[in-house]
């Protein structure tokens, strides 16, 4: 059979049968009780500079999950990681319908005509996306589409059915269109703004980011180039005229590295504005898309973190090429495995479990380390996954949580919540370097490396095992040594988190359950217990001796531990 006919659900018991198999050989072979060594330097008195919490930006194509019962959980969840310093970016705030949501689909119907065709707006439903949002600890990070079906220069038809078998292209409707008036979408977006500042103070809406669109580089937008500038241009007026210090950037494309970005970001600094008629376009902060590229060969998931790293690099080149932009924060608008969320098949098996947590810990890192190497103020990289309503437990979309279960997945990034303050020098035996992992991923030897923070309080160490493949492996035999401990600190408190199989991970909890479609009330506490960030070894004690510490633990492949030491 091809491997890329597979449904979901014969992937998934092919990878389990796969992975069962691979367990028992290496358990009659005496490998799997083997591991290796690893050393991992820890100096907390050499900063490497100030860590910027750049995990703390997410995203969705469905906007009216936020307000749904577990939309509204997760969103809660997420506001608890770092409140009022959290932003979701969200696709369709200005779509047209009633607020049904659908995969890939949302609307609020913010903008309609009468019979006349003069404009009537209706905030009813954004108000509600937004009042849910701030209610939880997040703000915005508006986006400003997609185009209103009575402002559609090409409307029918308008809503995509996605999933019924529809090509790419087909996907790209009335919504994708430019404006048949663009005085009206930019007035559209102006008393929008204009709205958002009455009902929720200018102090607050100046702390959101405004950009336009989604990916105008790929059929997300059905103009030309031109036009979108225009497009941009008048938004971002709109938005000035309303807000006058608003924070406005672009052009969230899908390649940092393309032509568009590099056209996009030459008409923003040398060009005619198409709005004001003056010189350029404001510019607050730039982004860009990046993804990676897994694939699934031999029974297995393999990842594609190079892919990943490679479309982050090319993007920062981009931004390179002007001075003026090079100081300017960066975020990364969608900055994922690979690109579709309510995508399901056999390329998105690894997503419920450890294989994605891991490599949502060694990518970030290494986030940091491509800035780092191009001087580059990179300020966000945008985790677009959210949750998916009324669909089956486990169905295997891109989310951070299934059914009110926050995954493996979202256990790290509550564990990247705890590692802040200034980043610290790292070093491991076993980490592959930048270039070698952006240029080949993780497809020999493991990565295992880590990242480490301190302020006045602690300092807290993650440290992950990851590779590619999505098949067993030996565990990592950890020598933590930390130097550069406060030498007023004899004792310290350990706290030793863990993300892996047994560990912060529902999905493994469920399966052990038998896969029940319908958990029990019972079982659905078992796995919200399953779902919390643990701790392991909680009589673990860290020796203190001038101000040097020492920690020695086992490592599962595709676990992610988290060590925080805390002292007076």
């Amino acid at each position: 059979m091809n491997p890329l006919s597979l449904t979901a659900n014969q992937v998934l018991k092919t990878t389990l049968a796969v992975q069962i198999l691979t367990c028992c050989l290496l358990s009659q072979s005496g490998f799997a009780q083997d591991s290796f060594p690893v050393s991992i330097q820890v100096d907390a008195a050499k900063s490497k500079g100030p860590l910027r919490p750049i995990w703390r930006f997410f995203g969705a194509d469905e906007p009216n999950y936020a307000y749904m019962k577990d939309g509204s959980k997760l969103l809660g969840q997420l506001g608890e990681l770092s409140p009022q310093m959290v932003f979701f970016r969200t696709h369709n705030l200005l779509t047209s319908g009633d607020g049904t949501p659908a995969l890939k689909w949302g609307s609020t119907n913010a903008y309609t005509e009468d019979i006349h065709g003069n404009p009537v707006y209706d905030w009813t439903i954004v108000d509600r996306i937004f009042d849910t949002y701030l209610a939880r600890g997040v703000r915005p990070y508006v986006q400003i589409g997609f185009m209103p079906k009575a402002l559609s220069s090409n409307p029918d038809p308008y809503q995509h059915q996605f999933g019924s078998g529809a090509t790419f292209e087909e996907l790209f409707c009335g919504w994708a269109q430019p404006p048949k008036d663009y005085d009206k979408w930019g007035e559209l977006v102006y008393q929008w703004t204009k709205h958002c500042v009455e009902r929720y103070g200018e102090k607050e809406t100046l702390t959101w980011y405004w950009q336009t669109w989604n990916e105008p580089d790929i059929p997300y937008w059905k103009g030309t180039p031109e036009q979108f500038f225009k497009l941009h241009d008048v938004a971002i007026a709109s938005v000035r005229r309303a807000l006058p210090g608003a924070k406005v950037g672009g052009p969230d494309v899908a390649n940092g590295g393309s032509d568009f970005m590099s056209s996009f970001l030459k008409h923003c600094v040398e060009e005619t504005n198409y709005s004001t008629g003056e010189k350029g376009t404001p510019l607050d902060f730039v982004s860009f898309h990046a993804k990676g590229s897994p694939e699934f060969v031999e029974g297995h998931i393999r990842m594609g973190i190079n892919k990943h790293l490679q479309a982050i690099e090319s993007g920062f080149q981009s931004i390179a090429k002007y001075p003026q932009l090079k100081s300017l924060p960066i975020i990364l608008g969608e900055s994922d495995p690979e690109g579709c969320a309510a995508c399901r098949g056999d390329r998105y098996g690894y997503r419920n479990g450890t294989m994605y947590s891991s490599y949502t810990a060694a990518s970030f890192a290494r986030k940091h380390d491509l800035a780092a190497k191009h001087d580059l103020n990179l300020e966000g990289a945008l985790t677009w996954a959210f949750t998916f309503e009324d669909q089956p437990y486990f169905a295997g979309f891109r989310q951070l949580a299934s059914n009110g279960l926050p995954l493996a997945a979202m256990n790290v990034f509550r564990m990247m919540s705890k590692v802040h303050g200034e980043r610290v020098f790292v070093e491991s035996s076993h980490a592959i370097q930048l270039e070698e992992l952006t240029r080949n991923g993780a497809r020999g030897t493991p990565d295992v490396a880590a990242i480490a923070s301190r302020d006045e309080k602690q300092i807290a160490i993650m440290v992950w095992h990851y590779h590619d493949d999505d098949i067993a492996g030996p565990d990592a035999a950890i020598e933590l040594m930390i130097d550069g401990i406060p030498t007023h600190a004899t004792s310290a408190k350990l706290t030793h988190y863990r993300v892996d199989q047994f560990h912060s991970n529902p999905y493994d909890t469920w399966r052990r359950m038998g896969s029940p479609k319908a958990p029990n009330p019972k079982q659905y506490t078992e796995l919200e217990s399953a779902s919390q960030l643990a701790t392991i070894n909680a009589d673990e004690q860290l020796t203190i001796t001038n101000g040097n510490g020492k920690l020695s633990f086992k490592l599962p492949r595709q676990g992610v531990s988290l060590i925080v030491v805390e002292y007076p």
